[in-house]
Parts: C-alpha cells; sequence; structure tokens
C-alpha cells in the first residue's frame, strides 16, 4: 500500500520537491517499467510511489555516487538497525553539537566508508554506515554531499537549532518503497538505461545541472565532474530513447548549452522532444541573496492535455 506520508529520506542538491507539481503534469498515464538513472533524493520516484503510480511496474534506480546508493541498499534491507543507530548518533548531537558532527565525520564516518571499499570503488554500506550518512545529511551544511581530492566527506557542520535526525516512519516507508519486489537499486552511469529501457518505459532524467555561469556550477557537488561532453551524451541517450518509443522527461537549467542541445534543435525536435521553461526555486547557493526563482527546462516527448 503507498503511505500518504512518504518523502525522500535524503537532503540532496538539485533536488526536485519544489518542482513536483510541475512534473506531475507530465506523468504518463500508462507506461511499463520507470528508470530514474540520476536518483539522488529520489523526489519522483517517491512521489509515484506514494500515489501509487508504481503499483505493479518494475523500477530501476541509478546513480553514479556509491555511497548515496549503498545508503539505500542499507535502508532497504535493515531500517530498523539503522533507526536504532541514528538515534544513537542524535543524541550525541544533542549532547554536544558540531563537535559530535566533527568528530563522526572524521574519526568515523570518513575512516569506515574507506574499509568498507572495494577495488572497483563500489562502498559496502552496514546499518551504521548508512545512519552516519543520515545524520551527516541532516546536520551538514544545506545537505551537501562533497568530498575533497583524497575523496574524504568534507561537508562542514550546518547552523541548525534542533534539526530532525531521526523519523522512524519515514525511514519505514522508505524502507518499503526501495525494498519492495521490482525495485531495483543500481550503482553506475547514467548510460545503463540504454541497455535496460524498451519501448512504452517511463524515464526521469534529473543530471547535474549545466551550470549558468562559470562561476554557478552545480556540478561540483558531485564526482566526477557532469561537463558538457556528459551532456551531450546524455543528449544522445534521451533523443535515441525517445525514438524508441519510450516517454522521457528531463529537468536541466537554462544553459546556453542546454538549449543548443534541446531547444529547437533539429535531432531532438525530429524525435518529439519539446523543450519547456518553467519557474523553479532554487535553494542551493552559498549567497543567499542568490537563491530564489530561476527559469529552468522540462525536456520531454510526453504530451499533455
Amino acid at each position: 500500500m503507498p503511505s500518504s506520508a512518504l518523502k525522500p529520506l535524503l537532503k540532496w542538491a538539485g533536488g526536485k520537491r519544489q518542482l513536483l507539481p510541475e512534473l506531475r503534469r507530465f506523468y504518463p498515464r500508462t507506461f511499463g517499467a520507470y528508470i530514474e538513472p540520476f536518483f539522488g533524493s529520489g523526489a519522483v520516484f517517491f512521489d509515484l510511489e506514494r500515489g501509487g503510480a508504481l503499483a505493479g511496474h518494475r523500477a530501476v534506480l541509478i546513480d553514479s555516487n556509491t555511497d548515496l546508493v549503498g545508503c539505500y541498499q542499507a535502508v532497504a534491507s535493515d531500517p530498523e538497525a539503522v533507526a536504532r543507530a541514528l538515534e544513537a548518533l542524535a543524541e550525541g548531537h544533542e549532547a554536544s553539537g558540531a563537535h559530535h558532527y566533527y568528530d563522526v565525520r572524521d574519526a568515523r564516518f570518513n575512516p569506515a566508508r574507506e574499509a568498507a571499499r572495494d577495488a572497483g570503488g563500489r562502498i559496502a554500506y552496514t546499518p551504521s554506515l548508512a545512519a552516519m550518512l543520515i545524520y551527516l545529511n541532516r546536520t551538514g551544511f544545506n545537505g551537501l554531499f562533497r568530498v575533497n581530492a583524497s575523496g574524504r566527506f568534507n561537508v562542514p557542520a550546518g547552523r541548525y537549532v534542533r534539526p530532525r535526525i531521526i523519523d522512524r516512519q519515514r525511514l519505514q516507508d522508505a524502507s518499503r518503497a526501495l525494498s519492495r519486489p521490482g525495485v531495483e537499486i543500481l550503482w553506475g552511469s547514467f548510460e545503463q538505461a540504454a541497455a535496460l529501457a524498451a519501448p512504452g518505459d517511463f524515464l526521469y532524467f534529473d543530471p547535474p545541472y549545466a551550470p549558468l555561469s562559470r562561476t554557478a556550477s552545480f556540478t561540483s557537488y558531485t564526482t566526477p565532474r557532469f561537463e558538457a561532453a556528459e551532456q551531450r551524451r546524455l543528449q544522445a541517450l534521451v533523443i535515441d530513447l525517445a525514438r524508441r518509443g519510450c516517454h522521457v522527461l528531463l529537468s536541466n537549467s537554462t544553459a546556453d548549452l542546454i538549449a543548443d542541445l534541446y531547444d529547437g534543435n533539429p535531432d531532438a525536435r525530429s524525435a518529439g522532444l519539446r523543450a519547456l521553461r518553467i519557474p523553479a526555486r532554487r535553494a542551493i547557493n552559498s549567497n543567499a541573496s542568490r537563491r530564489g526563482t530561476v527559469e529552468e527546462y522540462l525536456i520531454t516527448n510526453i504530451r499533455v492535455d
């Protein structure tokens, strides 16, 4: 049964909760599998699941961030163990705040995630490690995930008076959604979608946005960086999927690069894609005066009434 309280578990740069009213207009009435190649906070997946739109559907959730994928897999398999570990972290934060945050980040989380990393880069998350990531996400600056050149998580503590660190209901709801039959959580590139998608499937793409200026890069919150070459490979994939008969929906900035790739591009147009500008509220910016309403693109071949 879908839960009316089902919400994303993590805060994530570029999360789409604010954009859901616009995105819902383009949910196809009928479709096969649901595939989300840039899972992130999973706002669209959880929204579809909450409304029952994914009942009976296969859902494939892909992300290139091994920490994110490992955390979701741990929550899916053992939410109670994650909750117990998170309660202990919440007690420590209540007692010593930022001091506890830096102790968890530097003395526990970073060493544990390196110890759990295999030769291929995958991190086998335990419930304890997942709880630490959720704790750092709830109490770190703007809920960011960022690593330094050495691969160590280095987001500073946030300035929250009473952050809500443990929410057992949200954990249980997320676990049920992520662990139900037919849901797969995969670590890897968005390009896996090429081999997974079939005609009639619904794919939502939420890549790191192309920066609107040289200094306004949103790609720096993920590694490796998502540059112009990756945006072009994504465009080729989206066009291919649209021509195959898949329902595709993509979010991105209104940067010149994205306009060139989709807005009036003859290949995109011939595949039935439209580039629509919509208002969106942007919250991730170190300068509070630069947060607010901006235009973003929704690119889709899905027709609405």
